[in-house]
């Protein structure tokens, strides 16, 4: 069997060119009209290659028809696509071939309209996003990468190397395996990019269904999620491992999304494991939530504590107090830039993660002599929908970027919280929207003094979180993230000396748990609104 046989492989004798990336397409042109490959070109890569004094073809004298309507058309024509698609060993194809003049094309070189870049600007409009939306390029990827038997494609610069380096094994000829996989990354390549195009397009479209729900019925927000679900991820780095040891993983970015952790920079210390992101990750939504100088340690998702202070380091102490020992290998998250004098703070015990949105120079050197303390400077997270795989699918969502104002309060009791009840209970609300249900928050004066989080019943979150409180409970307000189904859990908080409660209200014992409370001398007020954290 003949080497040719073999290996599947394809003289390149003729190439078409068309990139918007011109980086290293003129030293690549080069050396391929070293293997007498003739060259065909578009528009501003053709003007570069000749300039730069690579022999070209014009793509018009290819078609018989000029580029027009600005550029739209250009390449979106039989003799270019016969070249393509037409199959080398099939008598009928080469017959067509010949009847209209189409010359083979066995090599085609594209890049797409950076599309990507272009809606990355925000001051880029509707417009001049559609006008980066290319057509004749992924059309010609899409036709070469369909007939990899015969042609080879190319889609990214850094491939030019390895394309020029299997031209050289083979004298001027590509194999059938390099051709593959030169298609396998064209479809990706595609694919990405319809992708890009689509999350632009929902982004523009989604507002629109958004305005329309205060005027349908409920069923309206589904309409604001699409019938098919794309998603595009670049994969960041490998991970040692997963949420164990036997377990596989890697972290991802969404292509072109919204920043977030995984964006955020690795200042110093180990890499940062699956369990780190997720931890972070919380901490950092959390901390985000606030307008005010904030602080929160967190484990396994949960908040151990969370303080408010005139300070950053302030802050720390008063989360810290809430729960230290589960604070030991915590991850810790604020909202404001580090100073030197919480940096030493923050070296008094083993902690795992510390993300901030910046850290004085003082500050940083500190924290970098933990060679296994991560430090993370932070990327403000913008969620627009939130995923939770299950088997057999996905489960999609609207973040929950809810927020609660003062006069968003009702008052159900016989007794009005006071202004300074009214400032925990809304402290102690953010909190409870990042603790897991069922969620239960006692705080006072800015500062978490137990957390009751996860558990099967409502009332053992109460108990547990005033078991666990390092704090005195006494004086506390107490926040849940949902109706309280019965009394006993009034009761039981009542026991501690809480003075005020929070909670969504809407069970249908709800008059028997206003009674409780006023029994008491407790002040309640509804939210309307849960938040359920899962």
């Amino acid at each position: 069997m003949s080497k040719a046989n073999d290996l599947g492989l394809r003289k390149i004798r003729r190439a078409l060119i068309s990139v918007s990336d011109k980086s290293g397409i003129v030293d690549f042109a080069r050396e391929l009209r070293r293997f007498d490959v003739e060259i065909i070109s578009t528009g501003g890569t053709a003007g570069a290659l000749r300039t730069a004094g690579v022999e070209v073809r014009d793509v018009s004298d290819v078609t018989g028809f000029p580029e027009m309507m600005d550029g739209r058309i250009k390449t979106l024509h039989p003799r270019i696509h016969g070249a393509l698609l037409a199959l080398r060993d099939n008598p009928e194809h080469q017959a067509a071939m010949s009847e209209h003049d189409i010359e083979p094309i066995d090599l085609v070189v594209v890049n797409l309209y950076p599309f990507q870049e272009t809606v990355a600007r925000r001051e880029t409009t509707l417009e001049e996003a559609i006008e980066q939306i290319d057509i004749g390029g992924p059309a010609m990827i899409r036709s070469a990468a369909k007939n990899f038997r015969d042609v080879a494609v190319v889609v990214a610069p850094d491939m030019y190397e390895e394309v020029l380096q299997d031209l050289r094994r083979n004298d001027g000829a590509l194999s059938l395996v390099f051709r593959k996989r030169l298609a396998l990354g064209a479809f990706m390549a595609t694919s990405q990019y319809d992708k890009a195009v689509e999350r632009y397009l929902s982004n523009q479209v989604i507002p629109e269904l958004e305005f329309q729900r205060a005027e349908q019925t409920s069923n309206a927000s589904a309409q604001a999620l699409p019938a098919v679900l794309n998603l595009a991820f670049d994969k960041i780095s490998d991970l040692r491992y997963g949420e164990n040891p036997h377990q596989v993983a890697a972290v991802y970015a969404v292509e072109d999304g919204p920043h977030g952790v995984v964006q955020s920079r690795v200042l110093s210390g180990k890499e940062m494991s699956f369990n780190n992101y997720v931890d972070a990750d919380a901490a950092w939504q959390l901390v985000c939530e606030f307008e005010e100088t904030v602080c929160a340690i967190i484990k396994h998702t949960n908040p151990c504590g969370v303080g408010l202070g005139g300070s950053t380091e302030e802050a720390y102490r008063r989360a810290l107090a809430c729960d230290p020992v589960s604070a030991f290998g915590g991850i810790v998250a604020f909202n404001r830039r580090l100073d030197e004098a919480t940096a030493r703070a923050l070296t008094e015990i083993f902690t795992e993660v510390i993300i901030a949105p910046d850290y004085s120079d003082a500050a940083l050197g500190i924290l970098q002599t933990r060679k296994n303390l991560r430090v993370l400077r932070g990327e403000m997270p913008g969620i627009n929908l939130e995923y939770k795989q299950i088997s057999g699918g996905m489960l999609v969502q609207t973040h929950d970027a809810h927020k609660l104002g003062r006069n968003d309060l009702r008052v159900v009791t016989k007794r009005a919280p006071s202004d300074k009840e009214i400032t925990d209970l809304l402290f102690a609300w953010i909190v409870c929207k990042h603790t897991k249900s069922n969620a239960i928050v006692y705080a006072r004066d800015g500062q978490t003094v137990g957390v009751g989080a996860g558990q099967m019943s409502r009332v053992d979150s109460v108990k547990l979180g005033a078991m666990r409180a390092q704090l005195a409970v006494a004086g506390s307000v107490l926040a849940s993230d949902a109706f309280f189904p019965f009394r006993d859990g009034i009761d039981e908080a009542a026991k501690h000396g809480i003075t005020a409660v929070i909670q969504p209200g809407g069970s249908v014992k709800d008059a028997e748990v206003i009674a409780a409370a006023d029994e008491h001398g407790l002040a309640m007020v509804f939210t309307g609104i849960r938040h359920f954290k899962h």
